[in-house]
């Protein structure tokens, strides 16, 4: 008997997802992705017209990573069916459930085995190498010059800060690295960037050419924005709500980019193939 997997909604990701697992000999099941060309006409991949046959199909349901973008819808950019997240779990006892960024109170839920794939650190870490190089592609296509020589600082030293850094230093920016934890700073400075402390973040604003941020809570205020070049790129990769004041930025027409899921945008395939492993690492427990 073939493996049977239901898939629920999601991005380019989840496309490519249901592509390679399909090849993998797993019979899927899909909802909430009709629209999608490369799944048209492919056996073995069928399309189901409710959730609830859908969820039935099989004991495993994969759905969006991120779960929900509104926090009451799953994501489904694929499709014009709206699935409630609450309808979801609603359908979903007995079963396993992988998706990303599932909100704690669903997760709680006895009945359902709940997986948040955006918790597995080895997801995380590949899932942000797709990341730093969209935020690099966005400043290419976005930047009047070249990234080689410009001063661009890069706000949060996370997983995401340490590969985007290694990259920027790697193509000859002249690379400053934000973060609050003295370790950190003394790894910033042991790579060979440049390390700045966030109590003297504002001093140093009005240098950079292009500022990258990661950190989810709001950094660059209105105090901090009035201290910028007017010519500043500021892309920032945090979920929301970010770490700009984009009204604020937008009255005083600086260029700024909310680059939010870049991995589904960027690199569609590579994402896809981590979430595969680390999805069949799930499926293997």
């Amino acid at each position: 008997m073939k493996k049977k997997i239901s898939m629920i909604g999601g991005d380019l990701r989840m496309v490519h997802l249901a592509k390679m697992m399909h090849q993998d000999g797993f019979e899927i099941t899909t909802y909430g992705l009709e629209k999608a060309e490369e799944l048209q006409n492919l056996s073995g991949i069928e399309k189901e017209n409710s959730l609830e046959e859908t969820i039935q199909k099989s004991p495993v349901i994969i759905t969006s990573i991120p779960l929900s973008k509104d926090g009451v819808n799953v994501n489904t950019p694929y499709s014009d069916v709206k699935v409630s997240v609450k309808d979801l779990f609603c359908n979903c006892k007995g079963k396993t459930l992988i998706s990303g960024k599932i909100d704690t109170s669903w997760k709680e839920t006895k009945e359902i085995k709940c997986y948040d794939i955006l918790e597995n650190e080895d997801y995380q870490v590949l899932n942000a190498i797709a990341t730093a190089e969209g935020a690099i592609q966005i400043a290419m296509e976005e930047f009047p010059k070249t990234l080689s020589g410009s001063k661009i600082l890069v706000m949060g030293f996370g997983r995401i800060g340490k590969i985007l850094a290694k990259m920027l230093q790697g193509i000859g920016a002249q690379v400053f690295c934000e973060a609050r934890k003295k370790s950190d700073l003394a790894y910033i400075q042991a790579f060979g960037y440049t390390p700045i402390a966030l109590e003297n973040l504002e001093e140093s604003l009005p240098q950079f050419d292009i500022i990258i941020n990661n950190i989810p809570v709001k950094i660059l205020g209105k105090a901090q924005l009035d201290l910028v070049k007017k010519e500043v790129l500021m892309i920032d990769l945090a979920s929301n709500p970010g770490g700009i004041d984009f009204e604020y930025a937008k009255q005083k027409q600086l260029k700024t980019i909310w680059a939010l899921a870049l991995p589904g945008k960027v690199a569609p395939i590579s994402a896809a193939e981590y979430m595969k492993e680390t999805i069949y690492h799930v499926l293997s427990q």
